[in-house]
């Protein structure tokens, strides 16, 4: 089987101020029909890149050549590793008087949620917290493994940093897709919904919700989270045909 790779010049900006230029980067690609945003996705995991907002990509060139073992590509045989130790919990929901902090259930249907889906998720928290407006693509997810994870979007709308009440970043479709795609397996966030509430469509929400994808939102606390470590929580009860109940959520430190 042929390998595939890709050199490219490319251009980053990062949401909370600066950029980076490369000329002649090279990653691994799955095969020769990569897109651009492909091979952006891969440049900015290659790195590990945090709080990317854009990435332009120039003189793509893609070719025939043997994997390096690009990190994040398709021969990165890296695992995760396990939560070391046990530490302290970290509260992260809101009190009900305060709104509450809610999980919506695919299907609608609580019953049908499995445990394994909402407790003691390895967390990977993303923050976007930039003063600028704009929604979380896949430039901001992909320095992170989300696979088998809970992703959550630490917009700082509550903590002084939002441009409205409840009005954090929002999460872009193709970035929704990219999450289901990647296998996330619950998808938070600390504003009160992942889509742009200007909007009476809810894009985001319905690709994470069909692909079996639960959604936690209004959650509080993630700037005590790190990056990655924690295990989060947001069990809610099994309730037929319901699909929308405030939760307790939680997240376990790993230990110092």
């Amino acid at each position: 089987m042929t390998d595939y790779r890709a050199s490219f010049d490319a251009g980053i900006a990062f949401s909370n101020g600066g950029d980076l230029t490369v000329h002649g980067f090279r990653v691994d690609l799955p095969g020769p029909d990569a897109s651009e945003a492909d091979i952006a996705a891969l440049f900015v995991a290659s790195l590990g890149l945090l709080m990317t907002d854009t990435v332009e990509l120039a003189n793509v060139r893609i070719f025939a050549e043997p994997h390096k073992g690009t990190r994040g590509g398709p021969s990165d045989t890296r695992t995760n590793a396990p939560v070391a130790g046990r530490g302290r919990l970290v509260e992260l929901g809101h009190l009900v008087r305060e709104g509450g902090t809610c999980l919506e259930a695919p299907g609608g249907d609580l019953a049908a949620v499995e445990l394994a889906a909402t407790v003691d998720l390895p967390a990977v928290v993303v923050r976007v917290t930039g003063a600028r407006r704009s929604p979380v693509g896949v430039g901001s997810l992909a320095p992170f493994d989300v696979r088998g994870h809970a992703v959550l979007l630490h917009t700082g709308v509550r903590e002084g940093r939002g441009e409205g009440r409840g009005e954090g970043h929002c999460l872009a479709p193709e970035a929704a897709a990219w999450l289901v795609e990647k296998g996330a397996v619950l998808v938070g966030t600390d504003a009160d919904g992942l889509d742009d509430r200007a909007h009476e469509a809810r894009p985001a929400r319905e690709t994470l919700l069909g692909a079996g994808v639960p959604v936690a939102e209004r959650l509080a606390g993630l700037d005590g989270l790190p990056p990655t470590g924690a295990l989060f929580t947001a069990a809610p009860p099994r309730l037929p045909g319901v699909g929308r109940v405030p939760v307790r959520a939680y997240a376990r430190l790993p230990m110092a």
